[in-house]
C-alpha cells in the first residue's frame, strides 16, 4: 500500500506521520519546535520527515499555522510564530529528495476529517479548530477551498469587538481572542481576581493561571469554570453561525485542544448557533460535531494530499 508522509508543525512541537493511502498511521515520531528560529524549525521539519522516510513514503505534506500560498509552496506569514516568507516545500523537498506540498494547517485537518473522520460521507464542510488561537478549513464540493492566493478560511481573525484584545496578527477584538483558549487564560484571571480562594485559584496553586486550570475545574463541575466555558461556547457558536450563513455547509466539525473538552463548550455553542443562525427552522440542521481523529488530523490530511488523493 502506498504511504507518504505527513508533518504538522505546531507551536511547541513537530508531529510527524507515516501514513498509508486508507488514512491509517504506520509510523510516528516528534520533536519540539525551535519556534523563534526559523531556520532550526525548517531544519527539524526536513530532519523528522527524512527519517520517517527511512521506513517507506513516497512524498511528503506539510501543515503549517499561518497564510501559506499552496501553489508555491510558501509559507507567507504567521501571526504566532517567525514564519515570513519561507519557501518551506523547496527547503523541505530539497532536504528529504522527496516531493513536498505545504498547506495551512487547519486545511490538512479539515482534509483528513472530510476523507477519514467526522465528516466523511460530506460534500460541503466547515472545520473549526479551537485551541490557543482559532482555525478553519473548508471543502467545497468534495475540493479544499483555498481561495485566489490560498489564503481562505483565516476565520480566527475575523474581527468581532473592534475595540476588544489584541491579537497576534495585529488587530484588535478578533474571533479567536473571544472564544478560544485566549479568551478562556482570560476569564481564568478574572475569576482568580474575583475569588482568590475558588476552584481554579487552588488548581493554580500560585502558578501563572491559564485555560489549564479552567478545564480541569470544569470537568471536576466547578459553577466559575463551568460558567467560563459556557462564555467562550457562546461566542464561538455565534461566530460559527455567521460562517454557516456564508459558507452553507452540511457539517461543522470542532476540533483543536480546547474544543476536546466536549460538551461542556460544544452545548453552549449548538444553543448560541441556533439562536444566531439565519432563519434556522427554514434550512435543513447543520450539525457541529467533534473531530474525529484528534491531534493527528493535521499530519494526516497533509500525507493524504502528498500522495495525490483527490484536493
Amino acid at each position: 500500500m502506498r504511504s507518504a508522509i505527513g508533518i504538522d508543525i505546531g507551536g511547541t512541537k513537530v508531529a510527524g506521520l507515516r501514513v498509508a493511502e486508507d488514512g491509517s498511521v504506520l509510523e510516528r515520531r516528534e520533536r519540539p519546535t525551535p519556534a523563534d528560529d526559523v531556520p532550526a524549525t525548517v531544519e527539524t521539519v526536513a530532519g523528522l520527515a527524512a527519517e520517517l522516510a527511512e521506513g517507506g513514503g513516497e512524498a511528503v505534506g506539510v501543515g503549517a499555522a499561518g497564510m501559506v500560498e499552496f501553489a508555491a509552496g510558501t509559507l507567507r506569514y504567521a501571526p504566532n510564530l517567525a514564519w515570513r516568507e519561507v519557501p518551506l516545500r523547496d527547503l523541505v523537498s530539497e532536504r528529504t529528495g522527496l516531493p513536498c506540498v505545504v498547506d495551512n494547517d487547519a486545511n490538512v485537518a479539515a482534509w483528513a476529517e472530510y476523507r477519514f473522520g467526522a465528516a466523511r460521507g460530506f460534500r460541503h464542510v466547515l472545520l473549526i479548530t479551537v485551541g490557543t488561537g482559532i482555525g478553519g478549513g473548508i471543502v467545497a464540493d468534495g475540493a479544499l477551498f483555498r481561495g485566489a492566493h490560498g489564503f481562505a478560511a483565516e476565520i480566527g481573525h475575523i474581527i468581532v469587538e473592534p475595540d476588544g484584545p489584541p491579537c497576534g496578527c495585529g488587530n484588535r477584538g478578533c474571533w479567536e481572542q473571544v472564544a478560544s483558549g485566549r479568551a478562556l487564560d482570560r476569564l481564568a484571571r478574572a475569576e482568580v481576581e474575583r475569588d482568590p480562594s475558588g476552584r481554579i485559584a487552588a488548581l493554580a496553586a500560585g502558578d501563572e493561571v491559564s485555560g489549564r486550570h479552567v478545564s480541569e475545574a470544569a470537568r471536576e463541575g466547578d459553577p466559575a469554570a463551568v460558567a467560563a466555558f459556557a462564555t467562550v461556547g457562546r461566542r464561538l457558536g455565534e461566530g460559527i453561525a455567521g460562517l454557516v450563513n456564508v459558507l452553507d455547509p452540511e457539517v461543522v466539525v470542532v476540533g483543536g485542544g480546547v474544543a476536546e473538552e466536549g460538551a461542556v463548550l460544544l452545548d453552549p455553542a449548538r444553543a448560541a448557533f441556533v439562536e444566531a443562525v439565519e432563519a434556522p427552522e427554514h434550512r435543513p440542521e447543520v450539525p457541529i460535531v467533534p473531530a474525529a481523529l484528534g491531534n493527528d488530523a493535521g499530519a494526516i490530511g497533509a500525507a493524504a494530499l502528498a500522495l495525490g488523493l483527490p484536493a
